[in-house]
């Protein structure tokens, strides 16, 4: 039988790492792929711990995701290690968070956004998941009624400061996804963008402000509480179901319903 695999772009930390240790409890053996200095690398041995814990593979690649030659590179290795073992990958999950956050219009040209940031910013959010997919099509390593997720925010229809860029990628990740999910209908794969509600993640403390948009979260949420990344692993799992094969094309909320909700009055924040 073949080996059952999920290659997770940006398997290091947030909702990325956390989805890989929930699918490697599922059975998933996983790929990752993170872009790491030596600072972090600890971080990164502890989730390959705790997929080997559960009992499944991990084997991850320290790389630039929206880098072509290494995409191949990887892709390469694949292909090589299913011919030696056999296997498939069933899902995909894009979770690249590497953007430039600054203004579009500022007081000056050093401090506004350039136009080799707001492209880098489009191509690693948004335009890499094209790229992995069509390497997996064309090289028949991906299955049959297989999954693909990518994570967006609330970003992609509100406004932040200093998120433009951000911003402008989620909505188009958004939109490569209802693309990708009529192009593969034939295919049985599955294509959804997992809006996950306000994680403290590393790449959330990057954001400035990202304290207020805490507080105001865990306000304006029903719950009362942050989404977790283990929320979304757990909610990408479920998706991975068969019975979930006629869900496809959509933006799915996994936020406690914290993007229905309106403020009413001021807030109880300290400004």
């Amino acid at each position: 039988m073949e080996k059952v695999w999920a290659l997770i772009l940006g398997a290091s930390s947030g909702f990325g790492g956390a989805s890989a240790i929930e699918l490697a409890k599922h059975g998933y053996n996983i790929f990752g792929v993170h872009l790491d200095r030596q600072i972090t690398m600890p971080k990164v041995n502890q989730i390959i711990k705790k997929i080997e814990k559960a009992g499944s593979h991990a084997v991850f690649f320290n790389i630039n995701a929206a880098d072509a030659i290494k995409r191949q590179e990887v892709l390469d290795e694949i292909e090589e290690r299913f011919k030696k073992d056999k296997g498939i990958i069933k899902v995909l999950i894009h979770s690249l968070a590497f953007g430039t956050l600054k203004p579009f219009i500022a007081n000056n040209h050093n401090e506004a956004i350039t136009q080799s940031q707001l492209e880098m910013t489009l191509d690693v959010m948004a335009n890499t998941i094209i790229y992995w997919t069509q390497g997996l099509v064309f090289r028949n390593l991906i299955a049959n009624g297989g999954r693909i997720f990518a994570l967006t925010s609330a970003g992609s229809h509100t406004v932040i400061a200093n998120y433009g860029a951000v911003s402008a990628a989620k909505a188009a990740l958004e939109s490569h996804i209802r693309q990708l999910a009529f192009e593969l209908a034939p295919r049985n794969i599955t294509a959804n963008a997992i809006m996950a509600g306000v994680t403290d993640t590393p790449a959330l403390r990057k954001i400035p402000g990202s304290d207020l948009m805490i507080q105001a979260a865990k306000y304006k949420n029903p719950r009362g509480r942050l989404t977790t990344p283990e929320d979304v692993a757990k909610a990408i799992v479920a998706l991975c179901s068969e019975n979930c094969d006629w869900i496809s094309g959509n933006v799915i909320g996994v936020d406690g319903g914290e993007d229905k909700v309106n403020f009413v009055g001021e807030l109880p924040i300290k400004k």
